[in-house]
């Protein structure tokens, strides 16, 4: 996995929707590993770029990546959910268009830190190494009863109770500490149907739980939203139900917002070939009033 190189889904449906100023500042809330920030910079001449990710690695990447450039991008470590406070802090009082990509990157997934099922690193699930939450503590010390409310909200987990209560039991002979140990104990309770493993939504639930995504994500649209400039474009790319029904809601109750993408934009089959971790992504488009 750490020789995989990153693969920016719906590359092409993003660069030909989101921009309708190419001189103007375009924020890319999760530059990752800059696969749609290079795009966006190449095809839009005079754009300005401004990066956000709270993964120190994956802004020095994305530095690396994008170093043609190095005049029209600015790069700031953060949490998306604070990007109103961090742009005004740079100056920036207006945008012209904003991109949320909320898939975890090969990079990430390869870095030893727990999300993978193969990592026989510590269970860690941080985006941001220096808080102090990870998937280890809540694996360890949460609450049986906590852990299986964590993976039903956060994983739509069916199966919830039965895999806490498993985790509680097996933490009592010895700590869980690795992404492996924690697939197989999922994968004891829980058989694979079809090509998902069947630890896939515990370890959704517990990386939203441990990095807050859900509440990063409404904070971070509320400050993209409030900074468009009319006639702008915001785009959130999805990879499971839950963040897809927060954003489809968000777009279609926000009266500043005409919703552009009635259904979300899903890959091709050509896309789904080549990566198939594209499969379960979904692009929504809404633009300022």
């Amino acid at each position: 996995m750490s020789g995989r190189e990153h693969i920016s889904v719906l590359l092409r449906e993003v660069l030909e929707n989101l921009i309708s100023n190419e001189s103007g500042v375009f924020v890319d809330a999760t530059v990752g590993g800059a696969g749609h920030a290079l795009g966006l910079l190449s095809r839009n001449g005079k754009l300005h770029l401004i990066g956000f990710d709270r993964d120190q690695e994956a802004l020095e990447r994305a530095r690396e990546v994008l170093k043609g450039y190095s005049d029209r991008i600015t790069l700031l470590r953060g949490n998306f959910g604070d990007m109103k406070s961090l742009l005004h802090s740079a100056g920036v009082k207006s945008i012209d268009g904003a991109l949320f990509d909320l898939g975890i990157s090969s990079y990430q997934l390869a870095s030893g830190r727990g999300f993978s099922f193969n990592d026989d690193e510590e269970l860690d699930m941080r985006m941001d190494r220096g808080q102090d939450l990870t998937a280890y503590h809540i694996v360890n010390s949460y609450r049986q009863e906590e852990i299986a409310r964590i993976l039903y909200e956060y994983g739509e987990e069916w199966q919830s109770r039965r895999i806490a209560k498993t985790i509680f039991e097996d933490r009592k002979k010895d700590r869980i500490r690795t992404g492996r140990q924690l697939a197989e104990i999922v994968a004891s309770v829980k058989k694979r149907t079809g090509k998902v493993h069947p630890a896939t939504k515990t370890f959704q639930a517990l990386r939203i739980a441990v990095n807050d995504e859900l509440g990063s994500l409404a904070k971070g649209m509320d400050g993209a939203i409030e900074l468009l400039s009319p006639g702008s474009r915001i785009g959130i790319i999805t990879f499971h139900s839950l963040e897809d029904r927060i954003v489809k809601e968000r777009f279609r109750n926000d009266e500043a917002l005409t919703v552009v993408t009635r259904k979300p934009v899903r890959p091709g089959l050509d896309e789904i070939r080549s990566n198939p971790r594209s499969r379960s992504a979904k692009l929504r488009i809404a633009q300022k009033k």
